[in-house]
């Protein structure tokens, strides 16, 4: 791809290795920040450069927060009976957005990967049971990781040490997505369904 300038040619190349983003998709982008006034280019620029120098994590689930604690932590009005252990801060924004949670979350940091090096010791597990055995109030876990063989393999890892404390630890329900065939669903996800199905009512 030829370039009428070094400048715009640098700035394609950055924006480029964003994830979902190509070269034409990021020549776009570069265009159009062109047309826009200087005063909202350095706005975007100040935000980037906020987020990445200024964002934590918080103390007690690890989660993105502006502060030490994170405004679910300190939401009193959630269920802190509840700990959903997720694997990314994405995930927490993906159950959010479902309005259907109201209890409190765990961030691991990543799932455990022998392939990409990723153990145990790489996550937050240490922390979550540092957490539980100070909360006697917390009731439950649900173990909400993608249903992959890493996913699996974290959560089958988590169960073992979670044994000891007096918790019932559950899993998210797996199965046919709404208006989903069952002909074009994969064995696993299917045998699953079946295996999980639920009372009609």
């Amino acid at each position: 791809m030829n370039f009428p300038s070094k400048l715009i040619e640098e700035a394609v190349s950055e924006v480029s290795k964003l994830p979902g983003i190509g070269k034409k998709s990021a020549l776009r982008i570069v265009l159009h920040l062109l047309k826009r006034t200087e005063k909202e280019s350095h706005a975007l620029a100040a935000a980037l450069v906020a987020v990445r120098t200024q964002i934590q994590y918080c103390k007690k689930c690890r989660n993105i927060s502006d502060d030490e604690l994170c405004s679910i932590c300190l939401n009193s009005k959630r269920d802190q009976s509840v700990i959903c252990v997720v694997q990314d801060s994405r995930d927490v924004l993906a159950i959010e957005n479902t309005g259907q949670y109201n209890g409190l979350y765990h961030v691991l940091g990543g799932i455990i990967s022998p392939l990409e090096g990723i153990g145990p010791g790489d996550l937050h597990i240490d922390t979550l049971l540092q957490r539980l055995q100070g909360a006697p109030e917390v009731k439950e876990i649900i173990l909400a990781l993608s249903p992959t063989m890493e996913g699996d393999t974290t959560s089958f890892y988590l169960q073992k040490k979670l044994k000891h404390f007096a918790l019932k630890i559950s899993t998210i329900a797996r199965g046919i997505p709404i208006g989903g065939d069952l002909e074009y669903a994969d064995e696993i996800t299917l045998g699953r369904s079946i295996v999980s199905r639920i009372n009609y009512d």
